[in-house]
């Protein structure tokens, strides 16, 4: 027991100081590609004020911000702030950079969580039909689906999906997290359900093509080993030769690519959440993009960073509890 808390707490040190180093070289590189963008952070606000601005209130608007302080000031400002607890106002929300994060956050969490698990399951599942049905046609079928699939743009298959099925088939609705016209305190869980299936599951095609892809090619080097033409030899049925020996060996590669694509469903997530009006992070992020919303855009930045890397050291974590040999190496 003593062993295991050690062997645990050691792993937690070691990623915490790989996810803090990490953090601070995206918050360096971060802060330095805004600093260069050619787009005025002041002008941003004073368009998104709608009223005029005299050169003195513009001049007093540069001093709060400290515009024309030099980068290497403000980026130590701003980080002492951060480590304060406090992220900044958000220019465009008019509120803590922290509260709007907070409450986007949970609607993209719930559009991730499904479309990942779609993915995972999906891929998964298909992955293992290929492998088993090497080079028939049914293997040769879901091959070019998934190529296909793989190759097709994100906001581009958004696009179509929501024509077919909201537009044509008016099976679901064009956008939003919920019905218009109605608070979020009278919104039933049903609702938000309903409007998160197309979403999702246009998301969910993002990384599932490559699980499939990537799980099949594992399980076909698995069926061509020597244990398992041993296990051939001794009269084992294909599906049992699946079962006894082929998914824990692929299951490892295949819980190592979902964890993986936790970085690719963000990146897709802005996308779908733009071209569905659905308002999470990834929607909230391009407008920041747009409106030179500087506090913002660090600020989800960095929650993305953290995300990304607590997501791969649950799946590392994970590793031992599946293969006990991968928890005794590491040990």
């Amino acid at each position: 027991m003593q062993e295991t808390l050690r062997r645990l707490a050691r792993i937690f040190v070691t990623y915490s100081i790989k996810i803090i180093s990490l953090l601070l070289a995206v918050s360096i590189i971060s802060f330095a590609l805004v600093c260069a963008s050619p787009v005025d952070p002041v002008q941003q606000y004073i368009m998104g004020l709608g009223t005029a601005v005299s050169p003195e209130q513009r001049a007093e608007i540069e001093d709060y911000w400290g515009v024309n302080e030099p980068p290497v000031e403000r980026y130590f400002t701003w980080l002492s702030e951060l480590l304060q607890g406090n992220m900044g106002e958000s220019s465009i929300y008019r509120r803590p950079v922290a509260d709007v994060i907070r409450e986007r956050f949970f609607n993209s969490l719930a559009l991730m969580l499904c479309a990942w698990t779609l993915a995972g399951v999906i891929g998964f599942v298909l992955g293992c039909i290929m492998g088993m049905y090497q080079d028939k046609w049914q293997d040769n079928i879901l091959k070019k689906i998934c190529y296909i699939l793989s190759s097709v743009p994100t906001f581009w298959l958004g696009l179509v999906f929501l024509l077919i099925f909201s537009v044509w088939l008016k099976w679901f609705p064009i956008g939003f997290s919920s019905p218009i016209g109605i608070t979020s305190d009278n919104v039933t869980i049903w609702q938000k359900i309903y409007h998160l299936i197309l979403p999702a599951f246009t998301l969910s095609l993002l990384s599932f093509a490559n699980i499939a892809l990537h799980t099949r090619q594992k399980l076909v080097d698995v069926l061509n080993s020597e244990y398992v033409l041993f296990a051939r030899a001794r009269g084992e049925g294909k599906w049992t030769i699946l079962r006894r020996h082929g998914l824990r060996n692929i299951l490892i590669p295949a819980l190592t690519l979902q964890f993986a694509s936790f970085a690719e469903l963000f990146g897709g997530s802005v996308l779908a959440e733009n071209v569905f009006s659905y308002p999470g992070l990834g929607s909230t992020v391009s407008a920041a993009g747009l409106s030179c919303d500087v506090p913002l855009l660090l600020g989800i930045t960095l929650f993305s960073a953290l995300f990304v890397c607590v997501g791969n050291m649950i799946a590392n974590l994970l590793y031992g509890i599946i293969d006990p040999q991968i928890r005794e190496v590491g040990a």
